[in-house]
């Protein structure tokens, strides 16, 4: 139960596929609320409304599924953080470690302003870069494809097609290429969602662009060697603001081109976590070197 001298809470929400641990703590860090809700935006928000109007701060810790919460939250007129789950560290002093007790951390991290965030992008933002985050998935299935059928039709006639060849092919060639009817159409049914895929990433490419080609870091992302219409989106989208990063140092660490190593002594002792930062922004920024040079 909340007193008189209660004055500000602190809320940590550990989110789940199928539910969600709320743990509130008082300025003082003790526990007043824990509980498991259902993920239910409804359920949630009448749970936390008795709380409200003491309610300072509210942090929610996903892997991948926060947009719907985030965003609820927010709606709602709730002080939303979003905690790093690859910088979470439960304190070291615990036997055992539960769903409550990483929502009660979350809130104490909170209380104690040492809480690792993450950037919440953008709302409105946020569905145009995702579209191009599927567009590089994409891309990546029909590459796997184009790799399938050339293995293919090594496999049965011992020749090698070039990619850019086999991309022009038609039934045509795929009759003049396998004699077996069921070859035939396994590879027609490959080329043909081969041709489904490129047409869904240009239509893609398309959308994206059509939205962020005004923008004046896209511009100016042009003007850079070996950076065209992809990885200027690509790098526009994927770093936000700019001003969100405190330096150059920060930004580049963000893209993963900082090298990742511990050293004692002279001597590298291993690594730290180098996956940290933005998986898109790191493969657009090894892309742009690789074509500058060409």
């Amino acid at each position: 139960m909340m007193t008189e001298a209660v004055t500000n809470l602190y809320a940590g929400l550990d989110l789940h596929k199928s539910n969600v641990f709320c743990g509130i703590k008082d300025q003082a860090g003790q526990p007043i609320y824990r509980r498991r809700l259902p993920a239910e935006l409804p359920t949630i928000l009448q749970a936390l409304e008795p709380y409200r109007p003491q309610l300072k701060a509210l942090a929610v810790e996903s892997t991948f599924n926060w947009y719907w919460l985030v965003d609820g939250l927010q709606a709602a007129g709730y002080p939303v953080h979003l905690a790093n789950p690859a910088k979470m560290e439960a304190y070291s002093g615990l036997k055992q470690t539960d769903d409550e007790s990483d929502a009660l951390w979350i809130a104490e991290m909170l209380r104690l302003d040492i809480l690792p965030e993450g950037y919440i992008y953008p709302k409105a933002e946020r569905p145009i870069r995702d579209m191009l985050r599927r567009r590089l998935l994409i891309v990546h299935q029909a590459t796997q494809t184009l790799l399938s059928l050339q293995s293919m039709v090594t496999r049965h006639t011992g020749q090698s097609v070039s990619a850019a060849k086999l991309k022009g092919w038609t039934l045509k060639e795929v009759r003049a290429t396998f004699a077996e009817a069921y070859s035939q159409e396994t590879a027609a049914a490959m080329l043909e969602l081969l041709g489904q895929q490129q047409r869904i990433q240009h239509g893609l490419e398309k959308q994206v662009l059509a939205v962020v080609k005004l923008h004046g870091p896209f511009v100016r992302l042009l003007s850079i060697p070996g950076i065209g219409n992809i990885l200027g989106l690509t790098i526009t989208l994927e770093t936000g603001p700019i001003a969100r990063f405190a330096g150059a140092g920060q930004y580049a660490s963000y893209c993963r081109t900082v090298d990742s190593r511990c050293d004692s002594d002279g001597k590298q002792k291993g690594e730290n976590n180098r996956k940290n930062g933005n998986k898109y922004l790191a493969w657009a920024y090894v892309e742009a070197a690789n074509f500058a040079q060409r």
